[in-house]
């Protein structure tokens, strides 16, 4: 069945024939359109098919048969939306919504001249069958897909021109190769990009604002000897020989399990955080030849930045570190937020209190309220100074509240 369909509706030879279709058939139809309605619109040929046109899709059509001769005949179908275009630049703009199933007498008249006038034009296009071909053994109908607009400037209206033909009364060219093809000994050379992910873990949100420069995160969901590649959607998980020269003796504490700082319970939320390569490249050869339990030469990846990521944005990035069998980054550069950025940046225009003590004495008068209230009790975190991180980077789960 499949086969079937592959040979009425679409088919190999249609796309080497485009080329010809295109070339042959579109200057014709804009010449019609040219002679009968003045320069007045643009047509511009899309679509080549077999049998089924796909883009239609259930729009209303003004259909005109015509016939060729005694055996075989060509349809033109006009979409309403086309009929519209050509009845407003023709008669005027109508008033009320247009219909295509309330178009009067003079309207139907002018429609089905032109596609006669498009008839006249395309049948000097088609052989005369011979005595074998006209028995009409073969019903193959090709479609021709085209666009009208308005040539008017700033006009964005467009409609459809379809027009079927007999294919055994067409003679179209196909491209021929005139340069040397690939060959199939091309392919496995040639490269793609993957991306190659080390592991995951969980990080409270508390954790992750206060990562700093030196900090170490330990991904609990990871193993020395395995990686992932994830290429195109597709994830596979490849065994890798460890280099045990990025081992690290000392402990490291990942997170901070002491939450007696936290300020309010979005601290306390974790979300999932993972730790991949910068993209690498990879051969086609290569990842044809992976297989469940092979060993995965990957070495040159361990000079690579890895990147800390939660929810897809960066957070932080380092070097590559093992701690006993476990892969972990040592973070030597953090990604602050845009938001973040900005207002640092935006900070740097205005003296700070420790800078300039003459900008502190004048925010505060001996009528305004008391120092207090600005600065709190001593000893008292003022409400809120604590918030400059930007929860809203990342999406949150209902069941991670």
């Amino acid at each position: 069945m499949d086969n079937n369909i592959e040979n009425s509706i679409s088919t190999k030879d249609l796309l080497s024939e485009y080329s010809w279709y295109k070339d042959t058939f579109s200057g014709v139809i804009q010449d019609a359109c040219d002679d009968f309605f003045e320069k007045n619109f643009s047509v511009n040929f899309i679509a080549l098919s077999k049998n089924i046109n796909c883009l239609l899709d259930k729009e209303s059509c003004f259909v005109t048969k015509i016939q060729i001769d005694k055996e075989y005949d060509m349809f033109f179908r006009l979409t309403e939306k086309v009929i519209e275009i050509v009845l407003d630049k023709i008669l005027g703009k109508n008033k009320s919504k247009f219909n295509i199933n309330k178009i009067s007498d003079l309207e139907t008249k002018i429609i089905t001249s032109f596609n006669r006038e498009l008839f006249s034009k395309v049948k000097e296009q088609l052989k005369t069958p011979s005595v074998k071909e006209i028995k009409r053994e073969n019903f193959d109908m090709i479609n021709l897909t085209f666009i009208l607009k308005d040539v008017e400037q700033g006009s964005k209206d467009a409609g459809k021109i379809i027009i079927t033909v007999p294919e055994v009364l067409l003679e179209p060219q196909k491209i021929t190769s005139q340069v040397e093809k690939f060959s199939e000994n091309n392919f496995p050379d040639s490269t793609t990009t993957a991306k190659v992910v080390v592991g995951k873990t969980k990080f409270s949100l508390y954790e992750l604002k206060n990562l700093e420069l030196g900090d170490m995160v330990v991904f609990e969901d990871s193993d020395i000897h395995n990686f992932e590649i994830s290429l195109f959607g597709q994830i596979m998980r490849v065994n890798v020989n460890p280099n045990m020269n990025i081992l690290v003796s000392e402990e490291v504490n990942n997170g901070g399990n002491n939450m007696a700082d936290s300020h309010n319970i979005w601290d306390s939320i974790e979300v999932e955080m993972n730790a991949e390569f910068d993209a690498v490249k990879i051969s086609l050869g290569e990842l044809k030849d992976i297989e469940q339990g092979l060993v995965v030469d990957l070495a040159s990846l361990y000079d690579n930045k890895v990147t800390l990521k939660v929810e897809g944005n960066p957070i932080a990035s380092g070097t590559l570190v093992i701690v006993n069998d476990r892969y972990g980054v040592k973070i030597d550069e953090i990604i602050a937020p845009k938001d973040q950025q900005l207002a640092n940046d935006s900070e740097q225009e205005f003296p700070s209190e420790d800078s300039n003590e003459n900008y502190e004495e004048e925010s505060y008068d001996e009528d305004s309220e008391s120092e207090e209230e600005y600065e709190g009790e001593e000893g008292e975190e003022v409400e809120g100074e604590d918030e400059d991180f930007d929860y809203s980077d990342f999406e949150l789960e209902d069941e991670n509240i």
